[in-house]
């Protein structure tokens, strides 16, 4: 558990707040973390901790859009947009009179949110707590601001054809990682291949536009909200998203060929370890012979692993912040 989950913890358990059981009603929990907690209907879109709140004895979905319920909790991310469209769709979830109860860490601009909603909806109280913020509101009739209600959807990406949504890598641009990637791709991928962390589907359309002889594209990301974005965006009979975290779970089959911008982040902390599962499942799907082709953060640790999983594998592009790296199983 986070600061910010011990926060809301303490909150809930010292009596400063009341639980679900107290106001005698239903309970929603958005981006959720194992709590003391009984009869609560828990959001987790993150395939690992979505998995790890199956062991509980919680109701728990990828997305809630079954209100109304009368206390609402939703633990803030260090990334605003994000934060926004929680709360807005956390206040819908309630019914009128419904408390929502916010908790950050200060770290990822708790207290300049909870600026935003108190000039927003207007705040009941609030504590601080293990370096972090608990502050709740109750639904009245001050709605959330139309730019927060528009973030909680998918929505269009700059000028371009796309759709994203906070709480996807790169959800408002196509990042610079995977810019380079698709420059340096072949044309030539035919049969059955994978984008390993899709993100909203940049590359799978890019293979899809590129390379005829496809004929399965498997797109795998751990995160469902961007697998909704990628299904949208991927208007293609021979693609197919998956909700998967594949450092834990199997593939849907074996591939031809793989691509992947990996994961290196998790929370403000570079984790290396995320892009190696990745490397390591990579070597497990593919078929023998089997290209990978990856773009990574040049300074990451990733050619001793790429040179022990693979047959042999090169450079096709570096240029001082990323590095393009091809594989052969």
């Amino acid at each position: 558990m986070n600061g910010a989950g011990r926060a809301l913890a303490y909150a809930l358990e010292s009596g400063t707040l009341a639980t679900p059981t107290s106001r005698g009603g239903r309970a929603f929990f958005l981006r959720a973390e194992p709590l003391l907690l009984k009869d609560i209907d828990a959001e987790q879109s993150f395939r690992p901790e979505y998995l790890r709140l199956k062991q509980t004895k919680w109701s728990v979905v990828p997305r809630l859009d079954n209100g109304p319920y009368e206390l609402g909790l939703v633990l803030l991310t260090k990334h605003k947009e994000e934060n926004f469209a929680n709360i807005a769709r956390g206040w819908a979830l309630l019914a009128p009179g419904g408390r929502l109860v916010c908790a950050g860490a200060n770290d990822d601009g708790a207290a300049s949110l909870e600026k935003h909603v108190g000039k927003a909806f207007g705040l009941v109280d609030k504590i601080s707590k293990f370096h972090c913020r608990v502050f709740w509101l109750d639904k009245g009739e001050r709605a959330p601001p139309d730019y927060w209600r528009g973030l909680a959807g998918l929505q269009p990406v700059g000028a371009g054809p796309w759709l994203s949504q906070p709480g996807i890598f790169s959800w408002d641009r196509v990042d610079d990682g995977s810019a380079l990637l698709a420059a340096h791709l072949p044309n030539d991928f035919a049969g059955t291949v994978a984008d390993f962390g899709c993100g909203w589907g940049y590359l799978s359309r890019h293979l899809l536009d590129h390379c005829p002889g496809i004929a399965r594209l498997d797109m795998i990301d751990a995160e469902h909200r961007a697998v909704e974005a990628a299904h949208a965006n991927v208007a293609d009979p021979r693609a197919t998203a998956h909700w998967l975290d594949l450092i834990a779970e199997p593939t849907p089959t074996t591939y031809d060929a793989i691509v992947c911008n990996p994961p290196f982040h998790a929370g403000r902390a570079a984790q290396p370890a995320l892009g190696q599962g990745f490397i390591a499942a990579a070597s497990r799907a593919l078929k023998p012979g089997g290209r990978f082709c990856m773009v990574a953060n040049r300074g990451l640790p990733y050619e001793p692993l790429l040179k022990e999983h693979f047959a042999s594998f090169e450079t096709l592009a570096d240029n001082n912040k990323f590095r393009v790296s091809r594989a052969i199983r």
